[in-house]
């Protein structure tokens, strides 16, 4: 079973001007996360504007973090959607050696009822291969998994994890109170991870520490070794970073700061934009 205690990214896809992927950009981001001790990278999630890609770009990003990576951390692989047959055949089709999980968003747009997601759940678990890591973010998808459905998802045998992005610490509460003990509870939100942890979440997808990773990672690690009090003080530090990258749209906040860093361009792909020059002017103050 993959170990997700500790801090993940969820990686960006760079692009160049001309809008195709810049993967020598792509290098330099995965080396800089592995350098400062990331635990596990995401390739393909919401922050790497998956739903702009297309199949074949998919296939070549994920056989360049296998390459570039070559091992010294796990990668996890979002494939996800609101098309279950769709997505049971790309779990079939894609090729995913050398990648330890599948992260898969709740179904978007046509707003299941929870039994409708269960049953998706269900499907996905009988045609992956690897282990599942469900994804709960209502803010995205219109429709919550309850703390109920996340419980009853996590009986399948190959779904090891939530990335709950609900926001709800009252379900998120739940979840962690009565979850199987081989199930794991994962953070989504940057700014709630230490009060997660504080908890028992397990640790964190991460957006933010693209910008602060070994400020962010060490506050993870902190809190996984119970060390509450100086993982509050990173915390409490990386508040106001953590809210103003999402503030005019994600991944266009933190391709700013990474601009910034030199180590990719802040171009996304429509329909996502860049931030607005006074945001941009803010985060390139506080990074």
């Amino acid at each position: 079973m993959l170990n997700l205690h500790g801090a993940a990214t969820a990686v960006v896809t760079p692009f160049k001007d001309d809008l195709s992927v810049d993967y020598d950009a792509l290098s330099n981001i995965i080396e800089h996360l592995i350098t400062h001790k990331t635990n596990y990278l995401v390739a393909l999630g919401t922050t790497g504007e998956v739903a702009t890609l297309n199949g074949e770009e998919k296939q070549k990003i994920v056989r360049h973090f296998v390459h570039r990576v070559n091992g010294r951390v796990p990668i996890v692989v979002g494939i996800g959607g609101n098309n279950t047959a769709a997505i049971t055949a790309d779990l079939q089709s894609f090729d995913l050696s050398g990648i330890s999980a599948v992260l898969s968003v709740s179904p978007y747009y046509n707003k299941p009822n929870q039994s409708g997601i269960i049953n998706h759940y269900k499907q996905v678990a009988e045609a992956s291969p690897l282990p599942i890591i469900i994804y709960n973010v209502p803010g995205r998808t219109g429709s919550n998994m309850t703390a109920r459905t996340q419980l009853e998802i996590a009986k399948l045998p190959n779904v090891i994890a939530t990335k709950e992005a609900s926001g709800n610490m009252e379900q998120i509460m739940d979840i962690l109170a009565h979850k199987p003990a081989n199930f794991e509870v994962i953070s989504g939100d940057d700014a709630l991870t230490f009060p997660m942890m504080c908890l028992g979440a397990a640790g964190v997808i991460s957006v933010v520490n693209h910008a602060i990773p070994s400020a962010f990672n060490e506050m993870v690690h902190l809190c996984n070794q119970k060390n509450y009090s100086k993982a509050r003080e990173i915390h409490e530090a990386s508040l106001a970073l953590c809210g103003a990258i999402f503030e005019d749209g994600s991944p266009g906040g933190i391709k700013e700061i990474l601009n910034e860093m030199e180590l990719c361009s802040n171009v996304c792909r429509p329909p996502l934009h860049p931030v607005s020059e006074e945001l941009a002017e803010r985060l390139r103050e506080m990074i």
